[in-house]
């Protein structure tokens, strides 16, 4: 019986500094992915643009004659490129909108533990 009373439960002040250091290691991840996203697709951007500009010019030097008409597999590989290219975009645009919503789902379950807490600190008071 002694061991049931020697039991004592952590400070919830302690629990909530807790749960706020892991809350902010997340939050931290999901920067750095929302991050990282942002800079592939900035140079894919970069790349889908320059492709395309190269694309136009050599569709153009062929249409004028001042291209051999072999050129037309590079117009090909370069058409392929720029497809992939905006297929990559779109897939990032769907990873950023969802690193985006579960960055707004952890911060809404901070604000609701803060919310809870603070109702309770007031309760004691």
């Amino acid at each position: 019986m002694a061991s049931i009373f020697g039991f004592r439960s952590r400070d919830p002040a302690r629990d909530r500094q807790t749960d706020l250091q892991r809350f902010d290691r997340l939050a931290k991840l999901f920067d750095q992915i929302a991050a990282e996203i942002e800079t592939e697709k900035m140079g894919l951007e970069n790349r889908y643009r320059s492709t395309a500009a190269n694309a136009a010019f050599l569709v153009e030097a062929m249409e004028n004659g001042s291209a051999s008409a072999s050129k037309g597999s590079d117009v090909s590989v370069m058409t392929n490129s720029i497809l992939n290219c905006e297929r990559r975009i779109a897939e990032l645009a769907r990873q950023k909108g969802l690193v985006k919503e579960l960055r707004r789902s952890l911060d809404a379950i901070v604000e609701d533990g803060s919310n809870r807490s603070g109702g309770q600190s007031a309760a004691k008071g």
